[in-house]
């Protein structure tokens, strides 16, 4: 088994809340799966998302190369990506 499978697969692709109190603005993160609710250590930013405006802004060929490598995703970073009519395969 590759290297590079085995540090992918402790890898997770989520939402990381930023902005200010009621006004909600996500960033599309690279965090380790195990640590990231306690250290907040970010790998890589991958874009970002403003829910009022509903527009998302992604870095689609680091995000294509990360699930490549085995990188999983939350849920809802999954129907973000979905709604994204370029990113449909």
């Amino acid at each position: 088994m590759d290297i590079s499978c085995i540090i992918a697969r402790m890898l997770t692709i989520r939402l990381q809340r930023v902005g200010r109190k009621n006004d909600p603005s996500f960033r599309v993160v690279l965090m380790e799966a195990k640590r990231a609710a306690q250290s907040g250590k970010v790998n890589e930013i991958l874009g970002s998302y403003n829910t009022r405006q509903k527009k998302a802004v992604l870095k689609r060929d680091r995000i294509d190369f990360w699930a490549s490598k085995g990188a999983t995703m939350s849920a809802t970073v999954r129907d973000l990506l979905r709604r994204e009519p370029s990113l449909k395969k």
